[in-house]
């Protein structure tokens, strides 16, 4: 026995230095804290060096183009009846009802679909148009970059971007009506605040607004008001709800 023993041994010897760290504790193949600790857990470290876990992050570019800036032709919206009490040239949102009017008179607004905030980032209020932009550049926030970053600090305007054709800044406020490369996303909760449209149709409400028109947001309509107004446009919140009412 004594001699299978030493023979045992003498073969341990002849491991390859190599080989045996792979099958050692982490720290004999240069672990340090100082490296992330791999997300499948410490001991499942044999695969380290090729997990993407350690490659450095890409960074989005400092600018980006944002592409061609066609001539946007406006589209007139429907002109509904809208009794109500807000001033007459004014611009009320309906965030519930994904509807933006431009208060015509006493009786009659101009009604555009949009897209408003997702749910977390809707919000109320009054504010005025401070600036009107042709093509505006888009600067993405900071904590928007952290989360795609691939987004560059700066997108010039034009068709890539995201702001669309024209935007209406609100107040000293980060949020914006603006046009949308997105068609698809209009009528629905989509934005981080801001309130999209087609193109043509922010082109149409910028060129009968001026800087110092007063923006009302809110929830819903008063409840005459809002059913006045659902007799003659589709309510994409009721749509909804029908639909999911039809599955059960």
């Amino acid at each position: 026995m004594w001699r299978l023993g030493l023979l045992g041994l003498g073969m341990l010897a002849l491991v390859p230095e190599a080989h045996a760290q792979s099958w050692g504790w982490p720290y004999d193949r240069g672990y340090s804290y100082d490296r992330p600790q791999p997300r499948y857990g410490l001991f499942n470290w044999w695969d380290n060096d090729d997990d993407e876990y350690y490659r450095p992050r890409a960074r989005g570019p400092a600018q980006q183009s944002g592409g061609a800036r066609p001539a946007i032709a406006p589209q007139t919206p429907p002109g509904i009846q809208f009794p109500s009490r807000y001033p007459v040239g004014s611009i009320v949102i309906d965030t519930r009802g994904r509807r933006l009017f431009l208060v015509q008179s006493e009786t009659t607004a101009l009604f555009y679909q949009i897209s408003v905030g997702r749910e977390g980032f809707t919000w109320t209020g009054t504010e005025t148009i401070s600036r009107k932009a042709e093509w505006p550049d888009w600067y993405p926030p900071e904590e928007m970059r952290e989360r795609d970053a691939r987004l560059p600090e700066k997108m010039t305007g034009g068709l890539k971007n995201p702001l669309g054709a024209m935007a209406l800044y609100l107040g000293n406020s980060l949020y914006r009506i603006h046009g949308t490369n997105d068609a698809k996303t209009i009528g629905q909760a989509a934005s981080s605040g801001c309130f999209r449209m087609l193109n043509a149709h922010i082109v149409d409400l910028a060129s009968r607004v001026e800087v110092g028109t007063p923006v009302t947001v809110v929830h819903r309509l008063p409840p005459e008001l809002d059913r006045i107004v659902a007799q003659q446009v589709a309510d994409p919140y009721r749509q909804r709800a029908s639909r999911s009412s039809e599955r059960f």
